[in-house]
C-alpha cells in the first residue's frame, strides 16, 4: 500500500475521479500545505490558512502506478491556472502534488516536463511539487461527496 496527495481545485471532483480507479483502496479529502493546525472548511475557504483542498489516496502499487495517478490527476483539472479552478478562486484551489518519497517527486517532475514539452497545454504547467506536510481530514460531510449525492463521478469528470 502507498499513499499519494493531490490538490487541484475543489476536492470533491478530484476525489471522485480517483475513486473509480482499480487499485485505489481508499480516498479522503482534507487540507494540506498550510500553516494552521486542524483547520475547518470555513478556515480554509477564508484563503488565510495556506492550505489547499487536497485528496489523500491510498493505493495498491501492484495494481496502480504513481504515473497512472499523475495521468488521472492532470486529466481532472487545468494545471496551468494559478490559485483557481474554473469559478473557484484562491490559494486553497491551487494545483499541487504533495510528494511523500523522492521517487514520487522525481516522477512528478518528469511527468510535468513531458507535459510541457508535449504542447498539450497552451500555457506552462503551474502545478507545485512540494513535500507532503500534515494532512488534516475535512469534515465528514465532504468525504465521498459525489457518491453521497448519488453522482458517481461528479460533473464533467470521466
Amino acid at each position: 500500500m502507498a499513499i499519494a496527495f493531490f490538490a487541484g481545485g475543489c476536492f470533491w471532483g478530484i476525489e471522485a475521479g480517483f475513486q473509480r480507479l482499480p487499485g485505489v483502496l481508499s480516498t479522503r479529502v482534507g487540507y494540506m500545505g498550510g500553516h494552521t493546525n486542524d483547520p475547518t472548511y470555513q478556515d480554509v475557504c477564508s484563503d488565510t490558512t495556506g492550505h489547499a483542498e487536497t485528496v489523500a489516496i491510498e493505493y495498491d502499487e501492484a495494481v496502480l502506478s504513481y504515473r497512472r495517478l499523475l495521468e488521472v490527476f492532470f486529466s481532472l483539472h487545468n494545471p496551468t491556472e494559478i490559485n483557481r479552478q474554473g469559478p473557484d478562486i484562491g490559494s486553497q484551489y491551487r494545483s499541487v502534488i504533495f510528494y511523500t518519497t523522492q521517487e514520487q517527486k522525481d516522477e512528478a517532475e518528469r511527468f510535468i516536463r513531458e507535459l510541457n514539452d508535449s504542447g498539450r497545454y497552451a500555457a506552462t504547467i503551474a502545478t507545485e511539487i512540494v513535500p507532503a506536510s500534515p494532512f488534516w481530514p475535512a469534515e465528514e460531510y465532504h468525504q465521498s461527496y459525489y457518491l453521497k449525492m448519488g453522482q458517481r463521478y461528479g460533473p464533467g469528470l470521466l
